[in-house]
């Protein structure tokens, strides 16, 4: 009976390992080269919408209370992670370094696809890592992060982004209008800054400098200073220089998908530097089955902020009456985020719509709209 009921729950989670399936895929690319090497982010990219179309939309829902004595498999699937991807980048560094059979640009289309991997694949497993309270989910997370050298996402996301998240005072919310070209630029530094001073104030709320060992930035830096002198010591320049451009490819995805996630979306302000709780009309939300087998549940983004702390397979769905819809899933809907007419026409009518629909006593909303708007109060 416990034997049948393991292996019912390990069933259950098999449809989330297709992640894995990347990795023989990519180091396939690598042994054959040419136009091969192109094969991974089109495969997240277009066959994950293809697949999308046929599976359909995903409306089921797990019980919110089941303990992680039931999640054995799912959490080891995060966790397994670590470790595969480690031995993946850096392999194909040593690999691409002692090869002579790929070309400068197919080295460049290798890495652009590892960081595709490390970018849907690995900064998504982070984030869920980084939520557990556990010190050892939360360091494997830094771990991935830190092999894109976005550490201080962690920083940004728990302290800022979640507690921000609709407001001018979060830089991650995309304002409505704002094209992801002017977006990413804003986003990068404003991030970083963001959050060294939420753990610098952090800190100071212990009576402690910014100096002290308690800030994780330390952690950050080292960690991150590892990975590239790693790299260097692995494939010299080139293999550096290739590190650096899975990483960029990485970040430029993860903030792709922030972009999509709270396009136009804003708290109602209250007054007096206040804004109203986090509801699941605060997101977008996609129930596309094969997309969110591939990033662990994230679409259903709209129960992760109004639940941070529920694990991947935890995460409700929410209907149309609850949290407005995306169209498409990710794969479609980044790709239009690099795209600004096309985003514009697809998504503004969505995003007056949700105001219509949600805040209909609202009939200013030029203060929500401003990309570089402190927070009243701040």
């Amino acid at each position: 009976m416990i034997a049948s009921e393991t292996l019912t729950r390990w069933q259950s989670t098999l449809p989330f390992w297709v992640s894995f399936l990347l990795i023989p895929l990519i180091w396939a690319t690598a042994f054959v080269g040419g136009w091969w090497v192109l094969l991974v982010p089109l495969s997240t990219w277009w066959i994950f919408a293809a697949l999308d179309q046929l599976t359909g939309l995903d409306l089921e829902n797990a019980d919110p209370d089941t303990p992680d004595s039931m999640l054995r498999w799912y959490i080891l699937l995060t966790k397994a992670w670590i470790p595969v991807q480690f031995l993946t980048l850096y392999g194909l560094l040593w690999y691409v370094t002692h090869s002579s059979h790929l070309s400068s640009p197919e080295k460049i289309g290798l890495f652009f696809g590892m960081g595709v991997v490390s970018g849907t694949i690995g900064i998504n497993y982070s984030h869920e890592l980084m939520h557990q309270k556990g010190r050892l989910e939360r360091g494997l997370g830094d771990i991935l992060l830190a092999m894109v050298l976005y550490s201080h996402f962690r920083s940004e996301h728990l302290l800022v982004h979640h507690r921000y998240v609709g407001t001018p005072r979060d830089p991650v919310t995309a304002r409505y209008n704002e094209g992801f070209h002017r977006f990413y630029p804003r986003v990068l530094w404003q991030c970083l800054a963001s959050a060294f001073h939420a753990e610098r104030e952090k800190l100071a709320r212990k009576n402690q400098p910014w100096t002290d060992r308690a800030n994780p930035f330390w952690r950050y830096w080292i960690l991150q200073c590892g990975m590239l002198t790693l790299a260097g010591l692995i494939g010299g320049w080139s293999g550096l220089v290739l590190f650096l451009i899975q990483a960029g490819v990485a970040i430029w995805q993860l903030e792709l998908v922030n972009y999509v996630e709270h396009y136009g979306l804003t708290r109602k302000y209250l007054g007096q530097g206040k804004y109203e709780h986090v509801l699941p009309c605060h997101s977008w939300n996609a129930s596309q089955k094969a997309s969110n087998w591939l990033l662990i549940n994230l679409q259903r983004h709209s129960d992760h902020h109004y639940k941070p702390n529920r694990r991947f397979p935890l995460l409700q769905h929410h209907d149309q009456n609850t949290a407005p819809q995306l169209p498409y899933g990710y794969p479609v809907m980044t790709i239009a985020a690099m795209i600004p007419p096309l985003w514009r026409r697809v998504m503004n009518p969505r995003v007056r719509d949700w105001r219509r629909r949600y805040y209909p006593e609202v009939t200013d909303w030029q203060p929500y709209n401003k990309s570089q708007n402190p927070m009243p109060g701040s």
